[in-house]
């Protein structure tokens, strides 16, 4: 829910106060410049707490406090600090969260897909509310956002409790996630499908009005959006099982190229609406699998970094190549051309990695051997 209004209509809320593209630009790609600090050190800080419930708390709160003070000023240098501050309580999160239901969930026979799917819930459903006030009143943004911070927060004091394995002093050097060959083949082709989606999520909704849509309309855009991953949350261990990791991973950047194309060629706002629906092929699936991967692969005492590792790249440095370098491009050759590039990138991204886990295979076939 708080994705849905942080994530979908801060774009809108800085267009409506005056600000350009590349302002725009500037002021969400250094959000996540500040994440690149963040990330690691929030993990290592679950890593080593005694509870990692407890900085998910912290996390949640310091986000419902920092987002109040943004309306206070329209300076573009009081934005930029507002900005930064809430990121860096923001960004970890997903992966802190992430961390604690997998650890969870491995004590069980439950799958993690049905758990997340709350999220895409919660997504859609706040995707269409906040869409209908932000038609009539856009700068409610901070206020709506900061009471389902608050909510986070008090539904985090009853989570389970999953301790930090690095808090009774076993420290592990995080070089070990670098060795390992597979994450970080996934890692790289995940960078390179969520920079083409750093674009998406700061400038679709600004190319979207232009095409004639309105807040409204964009809620429900966000919907169809969310809609879209329920399957794979519903079947994707299945899915995982019947096509292995590197096939599923590869698939998004195909679907993600396909998915720009379409938004480079679409000029009815209605026909955007099944386009979203392409959305449950790419980010949920790449969130999801490297989740559980990073779960399943990495040592217990850096869980929360493998995982706010992977965020620092997709939701750090992955959004500010592809925000900033994005809208750049956009005052140069539009926002439509660009959707065009980020297909020939995803298209490219595809053919390259076919070709690199065909390779792997055939390596550990002869290893076998």
């Amino acid at each position: 829910m708080g994705n849905a209004v942080y994530g979908t209509f801060m774009p809108v809320y800085l267009k409506s106060i005056g600000l350009s593209q590349t302002s725009i630009a500037t002021l969400l790609s250094f959000g996540p410049l500040i994440a690149i600090l963040a990330q690691p050190l929030w993990g290592t800080i679950g890593d080593r707490a005694e509870s990692k419930n407890k900085v998910l708390q912290l996390l949640a709160l310091g986000s419902a406090v920092s987002i109040l003070l943004l309306p206070i000023s329209n300076q573009y240098l009081y934005l930029l600090l507002i900005i930064c501050l809430v990121t860096f309580f923001q960004t970890s999160i997903n992966p802190l969260s992430d961390a604690i239901t997998l650890e969870h969930l491995a004590r069980t026979k439950w799958n993690f897909g049905p758990i997340r799917l709350a999220g895409t819930i919660g997504f859609a459903i706040m995707s269409v509310a906040f869409g209908v006030v932000a038609k009539k009143n856009i700068n409610s943004i901070s206020i709506v956002y900061s009471m389902v911070m608050l909510l986070t927060f008090f539904i985090c004091t009853q989570l389970p409790k999953i301790k930090g394995h690095q808090s009774n002093k076993n420290k592990v050097s995080l070089l070990i996630l670098l060795k390992n060959r597979k994450l970080m083949l996934f890692t790289i082709l995940n960078f390179i499908v969520q920079i083409t989606l750093g674009y998406y999520y700061a400038f679709f909704p600004i190319y979207f009005n232009q095409l004639g849509a309105d807040n409204s309309l964009l809620g429900w855009s966000m919907l169809f959006s969310a809609i879209s991953e329920v399957p794979f949350l519903l079947f994707g261990h299945k899915i995982i099982k019947r096509f292995s990791i590197p096939v599923v991973l590869v698939a998004t950047a195909f679907f993600a190229g396909l998915r720009w194309l379409f938004c480079y060629f679409v000029h009815n706002p209605i026909l955007v609406l099944p386009i979203q629906l392409l959305h449950g092929l790419i980010f949920i699936v790449l969130s999801v699998t490297l989740a559980i991967y990073i779960n399943q692969e990495v040592p217990k005492e850096l869980k929360a970094s493998g995982q706010t590792m992977n965020g620092l790249l997709s939701l750090g440095l992955a959004r500010i190549i592809g925000g900033m370098a994005g809208g750049i491009a956009s005052e140069y050759v539009g926002m439509r051309q660009v959707f065009l590039y980020n297909a020939i990138a995803a298209f490219i991204a595809f053919i390259v990695f076919i070709f690199i886990f065909l390779k792997e295979s055939r390596s550990m076939q002869k290893a076998t051997v």
